[in-house]
This record gives structure tokens, sequence and C-alpha cells, in this order.
């Protein structure tokens, strides 16, 4: 279990799942908010029936408060929170909100990964299994963030969110059946319901990365070994750094000037807001469009001032 640690850091980012029985998920919603502004967190939290899945940011000593008190709760006193020091806020504000499922599978009869899910591999042995020939590497993540980081010889999938997955395995990974499937995702909750949902299908033998890219990029041993590019995250850092050795490369470029680039920004068309690859220099140049007809339509918000900051790519 990742307990809060000394950080001289004065904001810190906290990342958290938890399968776990939630009676009234309305409720606990409302009351959880309350907390969150209490201590005044940022962030986006959800709540079901099956659990809670988060990722918050706040001051280094507000972030240890929220830590303790929900391990004070019996049903978080073992929930793992992965954590990243920061400069301030990730986030613009705090939302939580009440779903049907903390990550949106959407099937008939869904899968409850505390009866059955993929073996759980430690960084070490990800890494070791990963150099195996008989083994195929699955991203269990949008292909959006595959496109800015991956790790090596992963099969990049063809999906936009989460719940495209079901119908992607049929589609795609169906012939791999019988062969041993490494799956990760960012920080572990997606690939509990995904591996749970491969060996539902057939699939024999399913291995999920314990803790995501997250954890994999902070062992002390592997150092995020083999993972080509950046991990994308859902605030305002947009993407952090994986791979900590001298083998470490940028895999993506901006889609304008095909430089090497890391930096994902939303469309400064408000009715297009598509998120797209785009250095600085081409934001500027372009007016943070996507498109000529974007750059062109009547409800553009692009302001050169915002030019390089988080502004320009998250909202």
């Amino acid at each position: 279990m990742t307990d809060a640690l000394p950080n001289p850091a004065p904001y810190q980012v906290l990342l958290y799942y938890k399968y776990v029985d939630i009676a009234d998920p309305e409720r606990f919603a409302r009351e959880h908010l309350a907390l969150c502004e209490r201590l005044e967190l940022r962030g986006r939290v959800l709540v079901a029936s099956e659990g809670i899945n988060g990722t918050v940011s706040g001051t280094t000593e507000n972030t240890n408060h929220y830590i303790a008190t929900l391990h004070a709760d019996a049903r978080f006193a073992d929930m793992q929170f992965k954590i990243d020091p920061a400069e301030d806020h990730t986030f613009r504000k705090i939302k939580v909100k009440a779903r049907p499922e903390i990550v949106r599978l959407s099937l008939e009869d869904d899968v409850d990964p505390r009866q059955r899910t993929g073996k759980r591999l430690s960084p070490q042995e990800f890494y070791e299994a990963m150099q195996r020939d008989d083994v195929v590497i699955v991203d269990a993540r949008n292909d959006y963030e595959y496109n800015v980081g991956h790790f090596r010889g992963a099969i990049r999938p063809t999906v936009k969110t989460f719940r495209d997955f079901p119908q992607w395995v049929k589609e795609t990974l169906a012939p791999y059946r019988d062969k041993t499937i490494l799956t990760y995702c960012t920080g572990g909750i997606r690939c509990e319901k995904f591996s749970a949902m491969l060996l539902e299908e057939g699939f024999r033998d399913v291995c999920q990365l314990e803790g995501g890219i997250v954890t994999y990029g902070k062992d002390p041993q592997v150092q995020g070994r083999l993972f080509d590019g950046s991990c994308y995250v859902f605030d305002e850092r947009v993407t952090v750094p994986v791979n900590r050795t001298e083998d470490a490369v940028v895999i993506s470029r901006c889609d304008y000037c095909q430089q090497p680039c890391e930096r994902y920004v939303n469309c400064a068309n408000l009715d297009c807001d598509h998120q797209f690859l785009c250095c600085v220099q081409c934001e500027v140049e372009h007016r943070r469009s996507c498109s000529p007809d974007c750059e062109n339509a009547p409800w553009h918000e692009f302001d050169p001032a915002t030019a390089g900051t988080s502004k320009a790519y998250y909202r």
C-alpha cells in the first residue's frame, strides 16, 4: 500500500481506486463532495455500487488528511494511493459523481474484478514477461493515450472510449485467445475489468500490470524500461514521464510540423474541441485549430497569451 510520505512539494496529486460495495452511491457522492470541498481538493471522483475511482490534487497537508480519512473507513482501509508531487493544483474544480460503473464497460452481464480478474504482475515480473516470445502485449487504454506513449511492441487499440473494448476484442483480439496476454493501463483500474472480460471471452492466460504504468515508472528496479514516450493523464499535466533510463524516446509528433511532440491541445473552435498533438509554434501559427475550417470558425477562443500554457490543452 502506498501511504503518504514526507514530500517537499507544496501540492500532491493522488490517483486511486477500490472495487468495494457502496450501498448508496448518490448519498456517498454528496458526502464525499463535501469532504473534498472542505479540504479544498480539486479533481474527479466517480462512485458506484461497485466502488470508487478518483484522482485529486491539493496541498500536501490536505491530501495527506484525505488519505488518512479514507483509510479510517473500513471499506478503504487497504486502498492504495499513487502519489505525485506538484507545484500547484492540476485540476480547475472538484467533481464527485455517482455513476452505474466506476469504469464504463457497459456489458450486458458485467464482470466483477473481485470475483475474477487476470493474474497480477509486479513491475519486475511484467518487465521480464514482456521479453518472452510467446506473449501478446495489449494496451487497455484509448488510442490517443497509446499514441503519446506505450510499452514497446504493444497492440494499439482502435477505440475512443473504454466501452468500445468488448467489440474491439471480438473483432481484433480473438485470434490470440490461446496466447499469454499481458495487459496494462494508467493506474490499474481498467485492467481489472478488461482482464476479467478477456477471461470471460475464453482467453486462457491473462496477466495485468499491478499498479499500472504510473507504478511501473516509479519502480526502482525497472525504472520504466521498455516504455516509449510518456503516459497520458487526465489533468492539466496531460503527460508524465515513465522511462527514466537512457533509452527514453519521444514517439509522438506534432500533427502540423511532424516534429517530436508530446503536447496535446484542445481545438479552440468551441464547436469542435478535438484534442490533437501540437507544438507551441504551430499552436500560434494555426491559432490552436485542428483544421483550416476550425481556424476560421465563428466560435473560436484562441488567445495568444495562453499559448504554451495549461489553458491551451486542458479544460
